[in-house]
């Protein structure tokens, strides 16, 4: 069994995000992508007004009937910090492998995380760019052959057209009062506008 983890705030999910998964599904031949939004992130200060549940839901209604892909509240229910060696414990089997998402910034910092080890050890690291900075070319080599000595293992990347697209521009466009519909899917665009999420970021 091949397992996908793809965690994040998801303040909103946006279009990116789902772009992102679909990569990792395909090119990473998965059969499960958990999509796991984050409690209390150690590594981002949550902005914005929408709730835990909130993020839930708009990850649920992003990817509802897409086949292979679970939307799961483990890290929302998990008290404290939400630290992705703890998630990757929970769902590590020895009989499968497990293949953890992650954008640019998360994979040049990934040996900052706690216990980076562990994290090489239970699963296999891919990345996916969503910038195309040429600087960071050079930063992300030099990084993946940093993490293959030590740990052993090599960084794949999912190939996918750029969308340079955050979830802070999808934020600071609803609070300015300009259309989201082409940023985030219909069905996530249709709560932030019933439930008056991020009017005030």
């Amino acid at each position: 069994m091949r397992v996908g983890i793809y965690g994040g705030t998801f303040s909103p999910i946006h279009n990116g995000h789902i772009a992102a998964a679909k990569a990792f599904m395909e090119q990473m031949w998965l059969d499960i992508l958990y999509v796991i939004p984050t409690g209390i992130s150690p590594h981002k200060i949550m902005k914005g007004d929408a709730t835990s549940a909130d993020r839930l839901e708009m990850c649920r209604l992003a990817f509802e009937g897409m086949e292979g892909v679970i939307v799961s509240d483990l890290e929302i229910k998990r008290e404290g910090r939400s630290y992705t060696v703890d998630t990757l414990r929970e769902l590590y089997d020895p009989e499968g492998r497990l293949f953890l998402l992650m954008g640019t910034d998360m994979l040049l910092t990934l040996d900052t995380w706690r216990e980076p080890d562990e994290i090489f050890r239970l699963c296999y690291p891919v990345y996916v760019r969503r910038e195309s900075d040429g600087e960071l070319d050079g930063a992300i080599v030099e990084k993946i052959a940093s993490y293959q000595q030590t740990y052993g293992k090599v960084v794949r990347r999912i190939v996918t057209p750029t969308i340079e697209l955050s979830s802070t521009d999808v934020r600071r466009a609803v609070a300015e009062g300009f259309p989201i519909e082409g940023a985030v899917p219909a069905a996530v665009a249709t709560y932030i506008y019933e439930q008056g999420l991020y009017r005030n970021t």
